[in-house]
């Protein structure tokens, strides 16, 4: 679904994480939201009754389940899917943004837990977004042959390991933490495969 064919509320949840990635959740005003979801002026209190709180929190539900529905195109699209070729799609993603647009933005669900990790009640949303992302990771690892006790210590590794190298990648304005961390994860994760005999 492209940006135009979302209503208002779509957009201005959308909105938010795009400028969450880049601001964090102190710097993404209200005002910010709506002038770049380019939404009418009242939607905010006629679509976010909770106001900034739930915006932010919608935002961050949108974000977890984004990154979950990346692994579903991976092994929609690969032909022999293997632990280190879902790692290299995820992060793929990432050196291919910041080849193309530079490293000004980041993970919404990072930005959001740095800037409001006292806040219980948003720290909790920013766990479940990451459930929401581990689960699918997880289940394409067991179906690949990792065993099924193992599979959700590994996605927690690859999370992680993506997001730890994200950060490194901004701060360094280069991709080589990314292409490091493809390079020295993979052979674990296809090493975690158990061998059929």
């Amino acid at each position: 679904m492209t940006s135009t064919q979302r209503g208002p509320r779509e957009r201005m949840v959308f909105s938010a994480a795009q400028l969450i990635r880049r601001q964090g959740v102190t710097g993404t005003g209200i005002r910010d939201v709506v002038e770049h979801a380019a939404a009418p002026r009242g939607s905010v209190q006629h679509y976010f009754p909770g106001g900034k709180d739930q915006l932010v929190h919608e935002a961050v539900d949108w974000a977890g389940a984004y990154a979950g529905s990346r692994v579903q195109r991976y092994l929609d699209r690969a032909a022999d899917p293997t632990p280190s070729g879902l790692f290299a799609a995820l992060v793929k993603q990432w050196s291919d943004e910041f080849r193309a647009d530079g490293y000004g933005a980041g993970c919404p669900l990072v930005a959001t837990v740095a800037d409001r990790v006292a806040d219980d009640a948003t720290r909790e949303r920013v766990v479940s977004a990451f459930a929401t992302w581990r689960r699918p990771v997880a289940d394409a690892l067991a179906g690949m042959g990792v065993p099924r006790r193992r599979a959700p210590a590994l996605a927690t590794l690859m999370i992680s390991t993506l997001e730890g190298a994200i950060v490194l990648a901004r701060a360094e304005r280069s991709v080589t933490p990314l292409t490091t961390v493809v390079r020295e994860l993979g052979p674990l994760l296809d090493a975690a495969v158990a061998r059929r005999r």
